[in-house]
Parts: C-alpha cells; structure tokens; sequence
C-alpha cells in the first residue's frame, strides 16, 4: 500500500506518488485506460495534468465521470494573462468532464517577465483567484524547471499564498550545491507554511544522447529495478515531499512497487554507485535550463 499524507493545508490525504499524466499525452483512449487501471490498482488518488500535455486531459476526462470522487484532479495552465487563463481553464474543465478542478497551476513559472505578467495586474493569478472565487477550482499552485525554479517559487511564496508547489528533485539535481541550497530553502519555507511540496524527475537518468533513441519523454528514465527503487526511496524517504511519476509509464508500475515498500533512505555511497553505472547527469545546469 503507498502510504498517504496531507497535500499541504488543503485537507486532501494524497497518496505519497501521485500520477504524472503527461505519459498519457500521446496515447490512444484504450492504452490510456489500461494505464488509468494501474492506478486504481495501487490504489493512486491524485491525478496531475496539464493543458500543455498533449492530449492528456482528454484522456483522462472519461474517467472522470465514474471516479471523479476518488481523485484529486490538479492541471495546469501555460498563459500568463488575464483572458488567456480564464479561456485554458474553461476548456481544461470541458476537457476533463468536470464541474471543478481541484488543484489549478502556473505552468513553468520561472522566466521574469512572465512572472510579472502572470502575477501583475490582469495577469493569470487574477483569473485564478476568480476562478476559485467562482468555487471552478478548489487551490491554487506554481511549477517549474530548471536551475532557477526553488528560488523563484521562493519568491512567488512572497507574493502570494500559493497551496502548492513542484520542482524537480533527485540525488543528480541536489548534488549541485547552489541548487540544494535553493531547493532546502523552499522545502523549509512550505513546510513553515502548510504549502504542498511535489517533486518530478525521481527517476530520470540524463537527457537522451542521441535523438534516435528518444522515447516517450524529453529524457532518458533509470530502467533497472533496483535503481528505480533507490531513486524512489531518495524522494519518498524524505517525509512531506511528494513524488509525480515519469512521464514514461514503461516505468510506472516498477515505480509504484517501490512506492509500495517501506522508504528507507539508501546511502550516498549506493547512489553514488547508481550514477557511476548508469552514467547519471542531472537534468537541468546552468548551460542547460530548457526542455
């Protein structure tokens, strides 16, 4: 059983994985649904999409009409003013076959000039805000890429009470000392704060090294199992931090199996060995910020 603990201050007990349904961008309705399964058989109960996934919301929008009651439904948007939020999440609630959405999300907030616009007058958070006025959505959160984001959604905490957050963490990321530094910081300022701390990128292994290969996601994932168990076991064993899943759902049950297990943190000299072996490089440095 994957254990549950409270989504910040939001009153939502989610499961400690929750479902990255970017995987189901690509996807056909019939494969979509057997990877939908896979959650109920884990018993998953947080769903987190995206406008910009592809197809992902309407994938996931039949299943809403039989389990909605059972999911957190989080998405996000991508626009930064006004009128284009409100029109991504009017057709984000059509898509997805729901009267309300629980989470609403700034997508990939970490550029300066978006951040203004999107937190300035008639920028998104005004259509968010009114949207929850309108009870359309339930709380609002921030995500983000790249080396800048812990200490950018830093500064949004400043700027308004955010319920939740997402940025990327694993043992390659936080190896980089000024980006752990950042990453400490927001951890400790959310949990201050009662603001949700969501991960991504557990078990990345390195962008691809040949765009042959490519597959599925922008990245290479980790594919062995005992890997994937220690990178999981890095995130989870880490309490109040929560873990999206790959956007390869070649990789998503072994994902959940881990999960499943108690997390015991595996040591610095087993992840170090784990990147050694399978020539680990973190996602994102300073030469390398963009998807």
């Amino acid at each position: 059983m994957i254990p549950v603990s409270a989504f910040g201050k939001t009153g939502h007990q989610s499961t400690r994985v929750i479902f990255g349904a970017a995987a189901l961008g690509g996807m056909k309705q019939d494969r979509a649904d057997k990877v939908l399964e896979t959650l109920l058989e884990f018993s998953i109960n947080h769903i987190d999409t995206a406008a910009a996934y592809g197809d992902s919301e309407l994938r996931v929008g039949p299943w809403m009409r039989e389990h909605r009651k059972r999911f957190f439904l989080a998405t996000k948007t991508g626009d930064r003013t006004y009128d284009k939020a409100r029109e991504s999440l009017h057709r984000s609630l059509e898509r997805l076959k729901v009267d309300h959405i629980d989470l609403i999300q700034m997508h990939n907030l970490v550029e300066d000039d978006e951040w203004r616009t999107a937190l300035g007058p008639r920028g998104a958070l005004e259509a968010l805000v009114e949207a929850r006025d309108q009870k359309l959505v339930r709380f609002i959160g921030v995500t983000g890429h790249g080396t800048r984001i812990p200490a950018m959604h830093q500064r949004s905490l400043e700027r308004f009470p955010f319920d939740a957050v997402l940025f990327p963490y694993n043992f390659t990321m936080m190896g980089i000392p000024e980006y752990s530094a950042d990453a400490e910081a927001l951890i400790k300022l959310c949990n201050e704060r009662g603001v949700a701390t969501q991960t991504i990128k557990s078990a990345a292994r390195r962008r691809w090294q040949n765009d042959d290969e490519r597959k599925f996601s922008w990245y290479e994932p980790l594919r062995e199992g005992d890997a994937i168990r220690r990178a999981v076991h890095f995130v989870l064993s880490r309490p109040g931090l929560f873990l999206n899943s790959s956007s390869d759902t070649t990789i998503l049950r072994t994902i959940l199996e881990a999960a499943s297990e108690p997390a015991a943190a595996p040591s610095r000299a087993e992840m170090e060995a784990d990147v050694a072996h399978y020539a680990m490089q973190p996602l994102f440095t300073g030469e390398q910020e963009r998807i």
